[in-house]
């Protein structure tokens, strides 16, 4: 059974029978049923239209449930009963739960939790374990964000900006667990690309390509961090970099520019680099300055800094830095590194201690360390 071709299907069938009537999370309860129904029954007897059989068994649970339900026989009203077996509408629904998924009552987590279950296809189990949350917690989680959006109408357009920001939490999360989410997000990102023609949608599709890109490079074979300037650019997936290069100045040539465009450029620049000192660290600052008018947000203020540095030695990026406020996640990281390019090893050893505590994770924790322990060895001879 194609796990991956089932998990396509999801959002067109879920799609549908919230079109016909049915509340979304009875719609999405129902379908995962029929997911079920497959994985039993296609190995066997596979039908010709895979997402007419998968709407056909759906609608008949959804029916089932609401016939069982008395508080839920209203609904019955809104049917003309089963609806006749045969090739389903070419209408793509999938659009529209992108924006039920990221609606603006939803938390961020919850937004992301629907979207994997209800776009994505995934199980809770699945996303439990991407999350490394107890199955039942995120259960909760999404029948509480099922709850929220139910009955929602679409009277007016979905905001596409909340949508991408919801796929670029997804694909942040990147790998753990059963479930690559970084490759998850790249494969909806893609089904969003096939239903709505915005060059921000393909700016973020080419965003994700060019960091996923240099996904092998960034660990060492014991598992530690490899930071960008010491990677291996030969372990970089030259296709992907090629594809989303492709895809960028495509959606740049339409002269819209967005931040997902923006922060996709900065990425092709590092990509198209032979080696680290090779890279057009002005052309990069001239893009973060871009990406400023458009967001004036703190993070791509630091991110802006070390770029500075790069372009103009490390005093400029310390004067960069300065007005920032300290508290901000990979501030002291950031500083570390400048202080070293700098020549103040007592100062970047103890900001390298510092970030390592505020270290979101193990890794990362390990590899600030290492460099403050370096600096530390360094001061010692």
């Amino acid at each position: 059974m194609n796990e991956v071709l089932l998990r396509s299907l999801t959002p067109s069938v879920l799609g549908i029978l919230v079109r016909r009537g049915a509340d979304f999370a009875a719609a999405e309860d129902a379908v995962q049923d029929a997911l079920v129904e497959a994985v039993r029954v296609w190995p066997a007897d596979p039908p010709r239209d895979l997402r007419g059989w998968l709407v056909t068994v759906a609608w008949r649970r959804f029916l089932d449930g609401t016939r069982a339900d008395a508080a839920r026989r209203r609904r019955e009203d809104l049917v003309d009963g089963e609806p006749v077996p045969g090739p389903t509408s070419a209408v793509d629904d999938t659009l529209r739960l992108y924006f039920l998924c990221a609606h603006p009552l939803l938390s961020a987590s919850s937004a992301v939790a629907l979207t994997l279950r209800a776009v994505g296809g995934l199980t809770t189990r699945q996303i439990a374990r991407a999350y490394l949350v107890p199955e039942a917690t995120m259960a909760q989680r999404i029948s509480r964000a099922k709850r929220t959006v139910a009955g929602v109408r679409f009277d007016q357009p979905g905001d596409v900006a909340t949508v991408l920001r919801v796929l670029y939490l997804v694909f942040n999360e990147g790998y753990s667990g059963d479930v690559d989410l970084a490759a998850e997000a790249i494969r909806l990102t893609r089904q969003l690309a096939a239903a709505i023609d915005h060059p921000e949608v393909a700016g973020l599709l080419a965003l994700m390509l060019l960091h996923h890109a240099r996904r092998t490079a960034r660990t060492a074979p014991d598992g530690s961090l490899v930071p960008l300037a010491e990677q291996d650019r030969g372990r970089w997936d030259t296709e992907a970099i090629a594809e989303g290069v492709g895809i960028l100045q495509a959606a740049l040539a339409r002269d819209r520019l967005g931040e997902f465009q923006a922060q996709a450029a900065i990425a092709a620049l590092h990509a198209d680099a032979p080696a680290a000192e090779e890279t057009d660290w002005v052309q990069i600052v001239e893009w973060y300055d871009e990406l400023l008018r458009l967001t004036d947000s703190p993070v791509v203020r630091l991110n802006r800094a070390v770029a500075v540095a790069e372009a103009d030695g490390p005093r400029a990026g310390l004067a960069a830095l300065a007005p920032l406020d300290d508290l901000l996640p990979r501030h002291a990281a950031v500083a570390a590194y400048l202080h070293e390019r700098d020549g103040d090893l007592a100062t970047a050893a103890r900001l390298y201690a510092e970030a390592a505590q505020k270290a979101p994770n193990l890794a990362e924790r390990a590899h600030l360390t290492c460099q403050a322990a370096r600096l530390n060895a360094r001061r010692r001879r």
